[in-house]
């Protein structure tokens, strides 16, 4: 039984085989297609449906999905619970009335898992109790409550469930679920189960959540356990791996093509520092590493947070891992994300607690309602030129070109604050609350610290934290325009600003010649090249400091930070963007993330990551996300492990934030074009998310392929 690699190293077995066969099942697609026959459940026969209210509404469906989703029991399976509907796949709650749905679902977020395993869902129930008896109560308040309990009394349904089909069928399985996620657990396995069911009925309900830091939720209960003798190293690998398995049940044998089947935001985070600063990372980080690097599973992204101190055993495995391709380990910088938390007035204990939004954008998990607004920052260095209307202004210097693009970009960073802090929020009745009534979503809200307390819902300023980030978008490409024509109209004066412009219209039509001296003689973002590199640096600050100068345009308690992506947007902004100065001609498929524009980075990898690090990433607190691609035959060995720890330390040293490492072949992935049922689980790291490389279009196939591949140099 073969797992995809791309390495000339073989991907270990250690796992049973019943086990592995498990897993290529799940793989090949076996339960998302059992989902996608009973997509959704029907609301049609609750009496007065329509006639509710929104929240009750919610209440039924979440009910009626904890009584008639169907069960899923594997054979192999070591925990229980799955999200069958396949409804949910679509991001919405997968109860319809009337034949259409009634609720979106919740995403970019991590709940808080610890508590359940601590406390468990009793301990909610007792606190649910303790805050309905506030006399001070809204009636909105009481109702919102309320909606909380009956998450808890559905849970109690749909567990029922599961516990009367395997009484007798797998009644370790039936013994397992007899205490948890009620109880507290009280070893490795239990607890393991308590996470399993809480994300699989999140998940059941529509929602997208991450998992976040596993080894810390889990780390302690199987070192006791393993110390006691309870459990063997291998016997915890095989729990492991089948909450790893259980995690492709939304794959399906043949998923429309798209952004990728993978990117349902259930990131892991491993290792790095606790809230006391002792460093995480334990058995249960090596036994997660170990899981992926055999199977090649790709549907819970990770990210490793490193920091200088980190064991130098950890970044080898790391390495042995990416060298396998899938992109499925990612790094952080942890040292200098939180130094960047630390200016957002975070606690040291609380910022030590950060994972992500399910993709990488950090947030402290189970405390935190978060979402971005992207923008691209190339369209408005398209307008500021005209390049996209008749106008030409004839701009005296690069710096008054710059200028006028520098007013555009805080018109629409501000525009963003205003749309999404100023207007969307409004202090009432003693407190902060959304404007608007936002769509029900209890089943979030009872796993976000803060909810309970202020007795509010996720999107109406329930959590502790509410955060808002704009991201800018074509970076780099702003970046290599800007300096291309300082270079080619201001310093060489080949053309004027209005006969660039020009030709910039005409998609460079009867400019071949110049249009190529501009694309290879200029040596752009990405080949740590020090006029490029420094428009690029002055830009994300210059971002930053529009988006700190509105926190004074409202007194609203809302973290308004930056970050920087395209999550594969580029390929949406394409047809409206224009030709760029660099070369590039209008539908081309530009930067992606704060990476180099495709073909223009030769220099290799090493010098990629310097160029990206030139920048003062701490002001980006939100993320930057690098992707690097590495050729695989560069890997080979020992010498290979060393070179993926040298880019890794490299990054760390050099104040980098986030990186995505991949190894791609080019040839095999044209290889799956072509033949894609003898590629079906060969996963690549998309953006903050991994895919099967068959499940993408062939634009984002084409998107893949054409970024450069680097050796370390």
């Amino acid at each position: 039984m073969i797992f995809q690699t791309a390495s000339a190293e073989p991907r270990p077995v250690r796992l049973r085989e019943s086990t592995r066969a498990w897993a290529m099942r799940s793989m090949r697609g076996a339960y998302g297609d059992d989902a996608m026959r009973c997509r959704f459940v029907s609301l049609d026969a609750v009496e007065g449906f329509a006639s509710l209210s929104s929240v009750e509404q919610y209440n039924c469906a979440i009910r009626q999905i904890a009584t008639d989703a169907p069960l899923r029991i594997c054979e192999e399976e070591r925990v229980c619970g799955a999200a069958t509907l396949g409804g949910a796949i679509g991001h919405v709650v997968p109860a319809q009335y009337q034949g259409k749905t009634v609720f979106g679902s919740v995403s970019h977020l991590t709940l808080r898992y610890d508590k359940v395993l601590h406390e468990g869902l009793d301990g909610y129930a007792s606190e649910l109790a303790r805050r309905l008896a506030d006399p001070t109560l809204s009636a909105a308040q009481h109702e919102f409550l309320h909606s909380l309990q009956n998450v808890i009394e559905s849970m109690a349904i749909w567990h029922a469930r599961y516990l009367e089909a395997t009484e007798t069928a797998r009644p370790e399985l039936h013994r397992l679920l007899r205490r948890v996620p009620f109880s507290p657990a009280r070893n490795f396995h239990e607890a393991l189960q308590a996470l399993w069911f809480v994300f699989a009925f999140a998940r059941l309900c529509g929602n997208w959540p991450g998992i976040g830091r596993i080894d810390v939720l889990l780390g302690d209960y199987l070192e006791r356990d393993l110390r006691a003798g309870v459990l063997t190293r291998e016997e915890a690998r095989e729990l492991t791996a089948s909450f790893f398995i259980k995690g492709c049940e939304w794959i399906q044998s043949d998923t429309p093509l798209g952004s990728g089947d993978a990117q349902h935001y259930q990131n892991i985070v491993l290792a790095g520092a606790d809230e006391s600063g002792r460093e995480v990372a334990n058995t249960m980080t090596e036994l997660v590493l170990e899981v992926v690097e055999e199977l090649g599973i790709s549907d819970f992204p990770i990210t490793v947070r490193l920091n200088r101190r980190s064991p130098q055993a950890l970044k080898e495995k790391i390495a042995a891992v990416m060298r396998h391709g899938g992109g499925v380990v990612a790094v952080y910088n942890e040292d200098l994300i939180l130094e960047a938390l630390s200016d957002l007035h975070y606690t040291q204990e609380e910022a030590r607690r950060f994972a992500n939004d399910g993709c990488w954008e950090v947030q402290i998990p189970g405390k935190t309602d978060f979402s971005y607004m992207p923008f691209d920052a190339l369209q408005l260095l398209d307008h500021v030129l005209g390049t996209d209307g008749a106008v030409t202004p004839d701009y005296a210097s690069i710096e008054a070109l710059y200028a006028a693009f520098l007013q555009a970009l805080r018109q629409t960073v501000a525009a963003l604050y205003d749309r999404t802090v100023k207007n969307a929020f409004t202090f009432r009745d003693g407190a902060w609350q959304a404007t608007t009534p936002p769509t029900c979503d209890s089943v979030v809200s009872l796993f976000e610290d803060g909810c309970i307390e202020h007795a509010r819902a996720y999107r109406d300023f329930g959590p502790t934290y509410v955060v808002r980030s704009p991201h800018i978008g074509g970076a780099p490409d702003v970046a290599n325009s800007l300096y291309a024509i300082e270079k080619l109209v201001f310093e060489e004066r080949k053309v004027t600003l209005p006969q660039l412009v020009d030709l910039l219209r005409k998609n460079w039509e009867g400019q071949e010649t110049l249009r190529l001296y501009v694309k290879n003689r200029y040596s752009y973002y990405g080949n740590d090249a020090p006029e490029a590199d420094a428009w690029h640096a002055r830009l994300l600050n210059d971002f930053a400091d529009a988006v700190e100068a509105c926190r004074t345009r409202s007194d609203c308690p809302v973290l308004f930070i930056p970050g920087v992506s395209t999550f594969g947007r580029q390929i949406e902004w394409a047809p409206q963007r224009c030709a760029t100065a660099f070369g590039s001609k209008k539908g081309e498929i530009l930067s992606g993330n704060d990476s180099p524009v495709p073909g223009t980075d030769f220099s290799g990898a090493t010098s990629l990551i310097r160029s990206y690090c030139k920048s003062d990433l701490k002001r980006q607190s939100c993320g930057a996300a690098l992707d690097v691609k590495i050729f695989p035959d560069s890997l080979r060995g020992e010498n290979g492990i060393a070179a993926l720890v040298g880019l890794m330390d490299g990054f760390l040293k050099l104040g980098g934030f986030f990186l995505q490492l991949d190894v791609v072949d080019a040839a095999v992935l044209r290889e799956a074009q072509k033949n894609p049922q003898q590629y079906k689980t060969l996963s690549v790291r998309v953006s903050g998310w991994s895919a099967r490389f068959v499940t993408l279009s062939e634009n984002w196939q084409n998107m893949i392929i054409e970024r450069t591949a680097q050796r370390p140099s």
